[in-house]
C-alpha cells in the first residue's frame, strides 16, 4: 500500500530543532494557563495575541515573537525566548519568556490599586430571616 504520514508533526523541525509550536501549547507549557484547554479558549476569546495581531489556538509561535497575554492573574506582554510542547517544571516554564518591564509595572499597579480598595466582603451580617427569605425567593422567582 502507500506510505503513513503522520499528521501534525507538532512544530515545524529543522535539524531536530523545534522552530514553531502551537501557540496554545506554548501558553501551556509556559504555565499562563492550567490546561491547554484553557488556553485555547482565551485564544478563541481574544485575550490572547502574537505580534499585534488577535491568535486563534493553532497560531505557530516562534522565537523572538512578542505574545500580550490576558488571564485571571493579570495581563503579560511577552517576548518568547524558547519554545517547549511539554508542560515542565516552574523553574523551567520561566525560561521559555521573558516579560518586557512595562508590563512587570502594569501589574504592581494593579496589584497596588486592589490592595488600596481594601477586601471586599460580600457576605452578610447575619442569616436571612423568615421574611428576608421570602423576599428573596419572590425576587428570583424561587418557590421551596
Amino acid at each position: 500500500m502507500g506510505e503513513h504520514h503522520r499528521r501534525g508533526n507538532g512544530g515545524q523541525r529543522y535539524a531536530g530543532k523545534v522552530t514553531g509550536t502551537r501557540i496554545d501549547k506554548w501558553l501551556w507549557a509556559a504555565r499562563f494557563f492550567k490546561t491547554r484547554e484553557l488556553a485555547s479558549r482565551a485564544c478563541e476569546l481574544g485575550r490572547v495575541t502574537s505580534n499585534g495581531v488577535r491568535a486563534k489556538p493553532a497560531r505557530e509561535v516562534k522565537i523572538g515573537d512578542m505574545i500580550h497575554v490576558e488571564n485571571d492573574t493579570g495581563k503579560f506582554e511577552l517576548e518568547v525566548l524558547a519554545l517547549s510542547q511539554q508542560r515542565g517544571p516552574a523553574s523551567v516554564a520561566q525560561t521559555l519568556y521573558r516579560e518586557t518591564e512595562e508590563s512587570k509595572e502594569r501589574r504592581r499597579e494593579a496589584v497596588e490599586q486592589k490592595k488600596l480598595m481594601g477586601p471586599v466582603d460580600f457576605a452578610p451580617a447575619k442569616r436571612p430571616s423568615k421574611r428576608d427569605r421570602r423576599l428573596i425567593h419572590s425576587f428570583s422567582g424561587k418557590r421551596m
